[in-house]
């Protein structure tokens, strides 16, 4: 994403989008119905990392040396952003070279800081949804803090989630994510907490072919708008209206590795980023046909075999998914 990334799972990943799609009777009005008799999710939702960021920030007027920001934010982080220094190489150094070479990104950020209340409060109702049509979720932590920029997300199984402010509220998330950063917080997240579900047998393997890899991010695209009510990457509009010719080309390379027509291939000039449209397609195309709804959330969640998948779904490019 030209420097702003998404990670799915430790390795960091660029996110493209789709085009926010309306479910229909079978998706979030479906789904509204089976979270009737919801419990309390209890997940929790942790924000201290960005207190704690903005107190040093504000007691050096926005110009942190790398010690004061290593001493004081990093070394005292919670469980979520020791894991996020550990794989992305998060230091001192690093946080303070981003703060001189892009200060709007932490301006910004100190601007978003009165939508998180909202966004907790939205995302409670997001997790009772996923708690109550996917019973066996498991419940690691959603923890907000403040990076160098990038990534802007990360989760996968055994990690919980990761979402730096700095990057959510950035001009270039807007650009490919939702413009409403509420929205955009609710729906990215939700779309990651999948991630933080799926089969680790998969979801944590780096060599994947271009349909699993679309699938897992597809999949995420899709259950996540069932339970959250929208969809996180809104920037690929011009996908709609040519299904046929890049689901064709599409079916041509599902057993390639080689990905980079596909995914993780945002530049500054074109959004890309195609296997994730394709792959909430196939999700869809999925769960429609699925005469039961939960057993279908349970069996997308839980997906190890893309090919089985794949021919259960139905899909064949240009389906007509309307």
């Amino acid at each position: 994403m030209s420097g702003q990334q998404i990670g799915r799972t430790s390795g960091e990943r660029a996110r493209g989008g789709v085009r926010a799609l309306v479910v229909g009777a079978i998706g979030f009005a479906a789904l509204a119905c089976l979270s009737l008799n919801a419990q309390t999710s209890a997940i929790d939702i942790l924000t201290e990392d960005v207190d704690r960021f903005f107190r040093v920030y504000e007691a050096t007027a926005g110009r942190p040396t790398a010690q004061q920001i290593q001493r004081e934010y990093l070394d005292r982080g919670t469980a979520g952003l020791r894991h996020l220094v550990g794989v992305r190489n998060v230091t001192g150094e690093r946080i303070a070279q981003a703060i001189a070479a892009e200060p709007e990104l932490y301006s910004n950020a100190r601007a978003c800081l009165p939508v998180l209340p909202r966004v907790r409060a939205r995302l409670a109702r997001t997790f009772e949804r996923l708690v109550d049509v996917y019973p066996a979720a498991q419940r690691p932590p959603v923890t907000i803090l403040v990076s160098r920029g990038r990534p802007l997300a990360m989760a996968g199984p055994g990690n919980g989630v990761q979402v730096a402010l700095e990057g959510m509220c950035s001009a270039a998330a807007a650009r490919v994510l939702d413009r409403d950063v509420e929205a955009r917080f609710v729906h990215v997240i939700a779309h990651e907490y999948i991630h933080s579900q799926q089969a680790p047998a998969l979801a944590n393997t780096e060599d994947l072919t271009v349909l699993q890899r679309s699938l897992l991010e597809g999949i995420a695209e899709f259950a996540g708008e069932l339970i959250s009510g929208g969809i996180a990457h809104v920037a690929i509009a011009p996908a709609k209206g040519r299904e046929r010719d890049i689901e064709t080309r599409f079916a041509a390379s599902i057993d390639s590795k080689d990905l980079s027509a596909w995914v993780d291939n945002t530049t500054a000039d074109d959004v890309g980023q195609l296997g994730y449209w394709v792959g909430y397609r196939i999700a869809k195309a999925y769960y429609r046909r699925a005469p039961d709804k939960r057993a279908a959330f349970r069996a997308m969640i839980e997906m190890t075999d893309a090919r089985a998948f794949l021919a259960a779904s139905g899909w064949s490019p240009g389906i007509d998914l309307n």
